[in-house]
């Protein structure tokens, strides 16, 4: 039972970034049906933004933190203003086929740069391998700090942005935005202004998820291919449903965690999928299912 428990918190931790990630990719969609496939390589820059502030420019943690937060919304920004605003019009197809381009050309542009992008790097962060016991030193639960700061930082993340959504001028905005664009906009709501915010949002919510991932997987080019399994969160939980990203992340993260331990070699690697085809199978429009539905 203890052994079950243990899988089961390490799950829920990788599974939080999951659910930010699905969160980036719930919050495009419903603004702007369409799909962000550069989610895993921009939380991939959003990591090596924390990495040099921290290791070059010798920012603490925290500070380097709030950082690659502000970097990151700011680059989301751009990427919406001057990629993908004038693609408007044009068919989702292709919006989709750019962002997949923005994620190689993320990851081109970082493995360019001498020693950054060809090397595997460990994030300085102050509670580095260290680790709490849960019932009595050797013989509870043992949690990792680490993971602990991945599940607290999450639920602070998704209460702020409750916050933000149902009580802010902007958040209420960017729902309008979402619901129905062209109602959004005769009620004078600037809607390119509140798609390029959700972009930046998005992105900023990939920089935490860099950031969360990166003392456990360390920093490297390649650590944006977890948007693969992201993607399969967001089908779980509903694509288009917040809540729906956050239950998705988790499902998904457990469900490997327990197959890494309790099923044969390689079921990891594809538990997610199997989650993704049964879902499909069982109820097509995810667990929350219900909230793709628009308002006309």
């Amino acid at each position: 039972m203890l052994q079950f428990l243990q899988l089961t918190v390490s799950g829920a931790a990788i599974g939080c970034i999951y659910a930010l990630l699905a969160l980036g990719f719930v919050l495009i969609y419903k603004a702007t049906e369409t799909v962000n496939f550069a989610q895993g390589d921009l939380m991939m820059v959003g990591g090596f933004l924390g990495l040099a502030a921290m290791t070059i420019i010798g920012m603490p943690f925290w500070l380097a933190f709030l950082a690659t937060v502000v970097a990151m919304a700011l680059v989301g920004m751009g990427v919406e203003r001057v990629v993908l605003r004038p693609l408007l019009g044009q068919p989702a197809f292709t919006v989709v086929m750019m962002t997949i381009g923005i994620g190689y050309l993320a990851r081109g542009l970082v493995t360019m740069i001498p020693y950054w992008g060809t090397e595997t790097h460990t994030l300085p962060v102050p509670f580095k391998d260290e680790v709490i016991w849960l019932g009595g030193e050797g013989k509870g639960l043992v949690m990792s700090v680490e993971h602990l700061v991945i599940i607290l930082a999450t639920v602070v993340l998704v209460a702020l942005l409750y916050v933000f959504f149902r009580y802010t001028k902007l958040g209420i905005a960017m729902q309008a935005t979402s619901q129905n664009q062209l109602a959004a906009f005769y009620m004078g709501i600037p809607v390119r202004r509140v798609n390029m915010l959700i972009w930046g949002l998005s992105a900023a919510i990939c920089g935490v998820a860099g950031l969360l991932l990166a003392p456990i997987t360390f920093v490297h080019a390649n650590m944006g291919f977890v948007g693969l399994k992201a993607f399969p969160a967001a089908v779980v939980g509903g694509f288009g449903s917040i809540p729906g990203a956050l239950v998705g992340g988790l499902v998904i993260g457990i469900v490997e965690s327990l197959s890494g331990f309790y099923l044969p070699e390689g079921f990891k690697d594809i538990a997610a999928y199997v989650v993704v085809l049964i879902m499909l199978v069982v109820k097509p429009n995810g667990l929350f299912g219900d909230n793709l539905t628009k308002k006309v």
